[in-house]
């Protein structure tokens, strides 16, 4: 059972104030900072709580997600870790507001250093969402509660919150801070609506929504069977997965982090996990008995994407479409489960527009006390130079693509 709220117990966590606030019916906000994995881990049920009643919360901000990336990333940054923190031990600063002792905001952050000291989520690179937990139902008195925690402990550091999507529960927390505070773009997303293959298929022009038909008969033809994977068999299916990532992506620009063995580690950890609780799903596709493809769903209440995949080359060869099989695999069951949107999770990939997505850009949110306001100039001046940098990469790549196509030629 969790201490109550303020009871000193061992140094792996802090209780930053006794009393936050008091609101005019007397409710006592208090908060509490866990500084290491094993208190991280002990308040599991209470964060489980807390995570159902927030509505917008993503599969990226459940328990099962963040504290298994921080035993395999954060307690040892890395490339896929917290964009460029040092060493993670003693970083872990995981904060939870307390109403009249019971879990109403938290957010998931570590300290890092790129050069200034800096609060950013858990998930790092390899995480697609970004956000805050805010009871639904006290989501006005806990926001600044929450502000007010993070004040507190952000005394030396600028808190950086990447990833964060419109609409989500750090636009609170952002509206009520008191402090300098600025709003950037940050990745770009596409989303389509939760239904069913048929209703995907009207939005697309006549003349596509027939290829893609052809597409889905193709599919029956070739006899794809497809099943959701057990709890027990998530790791060998995760191992399948990544196997075949790596193959279909052999020759080309695979992410280098996604076949490294921690992400491995985490993603069969914590898929596993979440499995449990409802906020993953493993699919396997066979031909013939053999497995040629598996899928990694997240999903939270109100939201399912599709996270990772690996296919088996031999697909193509076959005329398969992957992607189409995909969301067809996905697009019924989601929709059956009361979900609303379906996310393609980040990227602007052309294969993803055929579908004629809702293109959403998510949010960086960077918030420092008043006296750390060059800190946070310095890191939106930053954020800009990379953001150049981005683009003019961008529009050079087709260029590079063009004088590679005549090199070899």
């Amino acid at each position: 059972m969790a201490p109550g709220p303020g009871t000193r117990t061992a140094a792996s966590y802090v209780p930053v104030s006794a009393l936050l606030n008091a609101s005019r019916s007397g409710a006592v906000f208090t908060t509490e900072v866990c500084r290491d994995a094993g208190r991280f881990a002990e308040i599991a049920p209470e964060w489980r709580a807390l995570y159902d009643r927030c509505r917008t919360a993503t599969p990226f901000q459940s328990h099962a997600w963040l504290h298994s990336w921080w035993l395999s990333y954060g307690q040892g940054c890395g490339p896929g870790g917290a964009r460029g923190g040092r060493g993670g031990r003693g970083r872990l600063r995981v904060v939870l507001v307390r109403r009249d002792g019971e879990p109403v905001a938290a957010v998931a952050l570590m300290l890092a250093h790129r050069p200034l000291p800096v609060l950013v989520h858990l998930g790092g690179s390899i995480t697609d969402f970004s956000d805050v937990l805010l009871d639904d139902e006290h989501a006005d008195t806990a926001a600044p509660a929450l502000a007010k925690a993070l004040a507190d402990l952000a005394r030396t550091a600028v808190i950086d919150l990447r990833e964060v999507r419109p609409g989500a529960a750090a636009d609170r927390l952002y509206d009520c801070w008191r402090g300098p505070r600025r709003r950037l773009a940050d990745s770009v997303c596409l989303e389509l609506p939760a239904v069913p293959m048929d209703g995907l298929l009207t939005r697309l022009p006549a003349a596509r929504a027939q290829r893609a038909r052809a597409k889905l008969r193709r599919l029956d033809a070739l006899g794809i069977d497809e099943r959701v994977v057990e709890r027990a068999e998530i790791p060998a299916a995760v191992e399948r997965l990544l196997a075949l990532h790596r193959l279909q992506w052999q020759g080309r620009g695979v992410t280098a982090e996604h076949l490294s063995g921690r992400f491995a580690e985490h993603l069969t950890r914590a898929v596993r996990a979440m499995a449990e609780s409802g906020d993953a799903r493993v699919t396997e596709f066979t031909l013939a008995g053999a497995v040629v493809a598996v899928d990694v769903t997240l999903m939270s209440g109100h939201l399912a994407g599709g996270y990772l995949y690996g296919a088996d080359p031999a697909l193509r060869a076959r005329k398969a479409d992957v992607a189409t099989m995909l969301l067809r695999g996905g697009a019924g069951w989601i929709s059956a489960s009361g979900r609303t949107t379906l996310s393609m999770l980040r990227g602007d990939e052309p294969y993803k527009h055929h579908w004629r997505p809702e293109t959403v850009t998510n949010q960086r949110l960077l918030l420092a006390r008043s006296a750390l306001a060059p800190s946070l100039h310095l890191a939106v001046a930053r954020a800009a130079g990379r953001g150049r940098a981005a683009e003019l990469v961008k529009r050079a790549r087709p260029r590079l693509r063009a004088r590679r196509g005549g090199d070899q030629g």
